[in-house]
């Protein structure tokens, strides 16, 4: 699937900013079963400095030094992305959940990939025995790992609103899941920490959401902003797979990944430091459109019907 992104986000302040630190995450970047054709990214006003690296994960990172001063803070991004549909893997294929996490911790790789950096606490993502207690009834003995995270996922799904007047960017997993409410920064913030209070590895993944759903689908939630969703280690055989609790979904060709990391604070798309007072606006613009086939070329036997 192919599709052209364009993503609007702007800060408004109350008064004048003289100057400010960003860090931004919101350049895709090659994934698994993701190519980049064409990307284009811009700031207003223009930043004094400017510097792109990888973090240790293999996210794209911008850091940004504005010396203007400046009543608003625009960041636009522009990307042709492919996405191909991941191997079909039936959820009760694989390693149990019990062998998965004994691989976890064998494992030699310290890679950015690797499923050890994904079993321990970490910033947002505290571990708490309540969420474990309710995430560890999908897990009975001999389980595939899969399977269990998937039952995970649809739980997530079936018994949380999504209500984004529920929390905020800072709200506790624990927090959101004793309201049973939240946002897709919350419910994989949630699977994340029963996962990983099991023993298990679980990675936050930050991305977009095709805002024009197929015929006769419904639009997913998220879409109209940068989505959040999880993805698990299966075992060596199987790799990492995405799970998005929010909509229910295996992710396939609708998700479009852009940073991969413990928890939220290490993809949060924009980060930094505003030197000014009074109070900001945020607004984010996505649209994230499914470009049409292209026609067989002239000459060539088109696909069967």
């Amino acid at each position: 699937m192919k599709y052209d992104i364009h993503q609007a986000t702007t800060y408004s302040y109350a008064s004048s900013v003289p100057v400010a630190r960003h860090v931004v995450r919101m350049v895709p970047v090659e994934r698994p079963n993701q190519r980049v054709v064409a990307s284009h990214f811009a700031v207003e006003p223009e930043p004094a400095e400017w510097t792109e690296t990888r973090d240790f994960f293999g996210n794209k990172v911008v850091h940004i030094r504005i010396e203007t001063p400046h009543r608003s803070f625009v960041v636009k991004t522009r990307a042709r992305v492919e996405v191909d549909a991941p191997p079909d893997i039936a959820a009760d294929s694989g390693p149990s959940w019990e062998e998965t996490r004994a691989a976890a911790n064998a494992s030699l790789d310290l890679s950015g990939r690797s499923p050890a950096h994904f079993l321990f606490p970490s910033p947002a993502v505290p571990l708490s025995p309540a969420i474990t207690e309710w995430v560890a009834a999908s897990f009975p003995p001999d389980r595939p790992m899969l399977a269990a995270c998937i039952e995970v996922m649809n739980r997530i799904h079936a018994e949380f609103t999504y209500d984004p007047r529920a929390t905020d960017v800072s709200t506790p997993p624990l927090e959101a899941f004793e309201m049973r409410a939240g946002v897709c920064q919350d419910f994989a913030h949630i699977m994340i920490a029963g996962l990983r209070g099991l023993g298990l590895p679980a990675a936050y993944v930050s991305g977009f959401l095709r805002t024009e759903p197929p015929p006769g689908k419904e639009r997913l939630q998220g879409a109209d902003a940068t989505h959040a969703w999880v993805a698990v280690w299966c075992g060596d055989a199987i790799g990492w797979q995405g799970l998005d609790p929010t909509n229910a979904l295996t992710v396939a060709t609708d998700h479009v990944v852009l940073a991969v990391g413990r928890d939220y604070t290490d993809v949060a798309p924009i980060g930094g430091v505003v030197f000014g007072s009074g109070r900001q606006k945020l607004k984010v613009e996505v649209d994230v459109i499914p470009m049409p086939e292209e026609p067989p070329r002239k000459g060539s036997a088109a696909p069967p019907a």
